[in-house]
């Protein structure tokens, strides 16, 4: 017999979470080869497009785990697309992870109205579709090795 509750917990959430990851690394030769490392944890990465007035531009908000760049949010002010910022910004997200951070591959995620073509041009690759999320949109993950 099972009691089960609702409410929001943080600190059940952070039992969770490190129970998880206890599971996880124990399953995983992989994972526990990465415990203790620098490279377990996550490293946030931020490259920022300010105007001449100082003004935010477009942004890259992700962060780098393992040999992985995770790009979370890419944006640009409208009066700047089509400049080329977009695919400059990324590049020099890409780069970074891969100097200074040593990543070998990238991914995101975004939706049909976004930018799935954009991200194509820039070497990406769909590995996944998940229709209907929401209800009439469609998310794409995409890929890319950065070698």
């Amino acid at each position: 017999m099972f009691r089960m509750e609702t409410e929001v917990d943080k600190d059940r959430r952070e039992l969770l979470r490190q129970r998880l990851l206890d599971t996880n690394t124990e399953a995983s030769p992989v994972l526990r080869a990465l415990r203790g490392t620098p490279a377990e944890r996550e490293l946030p990465l931020h490259v920022w497009a300010m105007d001449s007035a100082g003004e935010l531009a477009g942004g890259l908000v992700g962060h780098t785990w393992t040999t992985w760049l995770h790009v979370t949010y890419l944006w640009v002010d409208g009066v700047h697309r089509g400049s080329g910022l977009g695919s400059r910004l990324l590049a020099k997200g890409e780069r970074l992870a891969r100097e200074e951070r040593g990543c070998l591959a990238a991914r995101l995620e975004t939706w049909d109205f976004q930018a799935p073509g954009f991200y194509k041009k820039q070497g990406y690759e769909v590995v996944c579709v998940v229709p209907d999320y929401p209800p009439g949109t469609t998310e794409y993950t995409l890929t890319k090795h950065l070698g």
